[in-house]
């Protein structure tokens, strides 16, 4: 596998139809901009869909990858190592907040355990069933996985893109459920935005205090010195430093953009995730959306490369999906009147155009 392989299969949103779109917009009603960046999203929308009347998104669905990652034992996050499958199971009995705003929303949500550190038993088997390894390596001495693990998660995650195309999903809110996970997040992001550890370490969504957070700097710090001498190759760098969840997203971003369906991203992991799929592919940005701006600094490097503005900055840290279904109804507000609202009368035309030359009346 070669994920540059996708650069060729991935096209760019239809920018003909985004212009069409545009003019279209000019015409409407209410005036130019008084939407603000519900107009940008529109016209987003109509590029992504081909079409310059938006349709609306009707079948959206939230989509996380679950991983354990080895270099949470180092106390670099705010809950226990090896227990991510805890969020699997809030998520799963309705109890976490992306569930509860995906029941609200009527919103289904799907869990896809890529590397959790568990026994399966304790969780259903549409859940468990693609598992690619128990929990990832502790990146800052050994590898997160092996060539034939990363290709498997990458694997995963395509599979899992088109099973969601092909049923339907018209956009995916994406998510992932980790403990440790924005460890190797940051340092995808260090080494692929060329900065130092201090630079993209954050606190987690679990919080971390003063002492924790330094010995995560020095995690990040030392699993950078092994992420960059892989710098030329996605996969080296995904099994040196990223982890099953990781590769998998990262799979799932590039295979959703082949498959044309658009993705909000959430938080630093999957920032991290699209960071390496746009290394591998350029067009594969066009259709994306960020979602939230989560806090972290890893985050906010990466979305500044990629040139994606975030939707909302509610101060949202948890993760999950969280800030990203937040932002789901925006889009499809931004849909509804892209496509209902009404275009202002040519006043070229006259009132009684209809009635030219009719001289039945005389």
């Amino acid at each position: 596998m070669n994920l540059d392989d996708f650069s060729d299969l991935i096209e760019r949103a239809d920018g003909g139809v985004r212009r069409d779109a545009e003019e279209r917009r000019q015409r409407l009603a209410v005036p130019p901009g008084a939407l603000g960046r519900l107009d940008e999203l529109g016209e987003w929308l109509s590029a992504a869909q081909s079409s310059v009347k938006v349709r609306a998104v009707e079948q959206p669905k939230v989509v996380l990858f679950a991983g354990d990652h080895g270099i949470a034992s180092l106390g670099v996050s705010g809950r226990a190592a090896g227990t991510a499958h805890e969020l699997v199971r809030a998520v799963l009995d309705g109890e976490s907040p992306v569930a509860v705003l995906a029941r609200v929303s009527g919103v289904p949500v799907r869990v896809v355990d890529a590397a959790l550190d568990c026994d399966p038993a304790l969780l259903p088997a549409e859940v468990t069933r693609h598992r690619v390894r128990r929990g990832s390596g502790r990146i800052d001495v050994e590898d997160a996985l092996t060539a034939e693990e990363t290709e498997a998660a990458v694997r995963l995650g395509v599979a899992v893109a088109d099973e969601e195309a092909d049923s339907g999903t018209d956009l995916v809110v994406l998510g992932d459920l980790s403990v440790g996970g924005t460890t190797p997040a940051a340092t995808l992001i260090a080494a692929l935005c060329g900065t130092d550890a201090s630079v993209v370490t954050g606190r987690g969504g679990a919080g971390i205090d003063d002492l924790a957070w330094m010995r995560k700097c020095a995690a990040v710090r030392d699993s950078l010195r092994r992420a960059r001498p892989v710098l030329g190759d996605q996969l080296e760098l995904l099994a040196a430093v990223g982890g099953a969840d990781l590769a998998a997203m990262t799979g799932f971003l590039l295979q959703a953009s082949v498959r044309r369906m658009p993705v909000i991203l959430d938080g630093v992991v999957g920032a991290a995730c699209a960071l390496v799929a746009q290394r591998a592919a350029f067009r594969a940005p066009d259709w994306w959306l960020a979602g939230q701006v989560s806090g972290e600094p890893a985050q906010a490097k990466a979305l500044d490369r990629m040139a994606l503005n975030p939707l909302l900055d509610h101060g949202v840290q948890v993760g999950e999906g969280t800030g990203a279904l937040l932002a789901l109804p925006l889009v499809r507000a931004a849909a509804a009147l892209a496509a209902e609202l009404p275009e202002r009368p040519d006043p070229t035309v006259p009132d009684d155009a209809d009635g030219a030359g009719d001289d039945s009346g005389g």
